[in-house]
């Protein structure tokens, strides 16, 4: 093939790319936080999909970061029937999405840290069992240098003598659920910072009794570092709950985490 050939072929390609983000951009809802990246990630992240804004889609945090390297977000959609996916994404995060979360056998709730590189909406986009997908979000103030921060394992030098740790919790809440609190140490590392390369988890997954899956994702850097992750997978006071996770250098981590008799208070039932 000619090298003209390969230009003109490049060059339908890039315009064939540009003219079906902007036929998404048509299609897409408009942003009501009116970001300037809405319609790229819409694009990338639901495709053909239809798209609407829903309040249901609860995203919980504080409206001022203070910590820019670790900031709270959950996303709750219980209220919502037949969730099948759940992301949390930053529109101006260098690393846009942090969690895309698949609850098989658990609540549509997720609860995690994220880092945050300037003032950014944070969003949840939930996909229902009919291929369409719900949105909620709001702007977030941030000071910045989240993404690009070397993480403070790194700083100290420890982070090799406690990597993979994982710690658990499971007790039980209403309607035959638990609450699943785990942490990880990682130095979660974006590849952002100067001579220190990608390395995070990439995957996880809960399993229950006969190893069902509850609840699969993938994890991407944007995650806090030593990641603290909150599930609420369907199991009952007693089981057995299986934790396997991998990163990016291919180690794998595993833990099993009993769920709990009773809850440690009464007030215990919702998260």
């Amino acid at each position: 093939m000619k090298r003209g050939d390969r230009r003109s072929i490049m060059l339908a390609l890039t315009l064939m790319a540009a003219a079906q983000s902007a036929a998404h951009a048509r299609t897409a809802p408009v942003d009501p936080l009116g970001s300037p990246m809405w319609n790229a990630h819409a694009a990338t992240l639901f495709g053909a999909d239809p798209v609407r804004f829903d309040p249901r889609v609860k995203v919980q945090h504080p409206m001022i970061a203070e910590n820019q390297r670790a900031f709270p977000v959950a996303i709750d959609a219980r209220g919502i029937e037949g969730v099948k996916r759940i992301i949390l994404f930053a529109d101006l995060n260098p690393i846009p999405v942090a969690i895309d979360y698949r609850p098989e056998g658990a609540e549509p709730y997720i609860a995690t840290r994220i880092k945050l590189d300037q003032r950014t909406p944070v969003r949840g986009a939930v996909q229902l069992a009919s291929g369409e997908w719900l949105v909620s979000g709001e702007w977030v103030d941030a000071a910045g240098g989240g993404c690009s921060a070397p993480p403070v394992s790194r700083v100290k030098g420890d982070w090799a003598e406690h990597l993979g740790e994982i710690r658990g919790e499971a007790w039980p809440v209403a309607d035959g659920n638990a609450r699943l609190r785990l942490s990880f140490r990682h130095p979660m590392d974006t590849g952002l910072v100067e001579n220190i390369a990608t390395y995070h988890l990439e995957a996880l997954s809960v399993k229950g009794v006969g190893r069902e899956p509850l609840g699969t994702m993938e994890i991407w850097a944007s995650v806090a570092e030593d990641p603290a992750i909150t599930l609420m997978p369907a199991a009952q006071p007693g089981e057995m709950l299986t934790v396997e996770a991998r990163d990016t250098n291919g180690r794998d981590y595993r833990a099993r985490v009993a769920v709990a008799k009773q809850s440690p208070h009464p007030l215990a039932s919702a998260p």
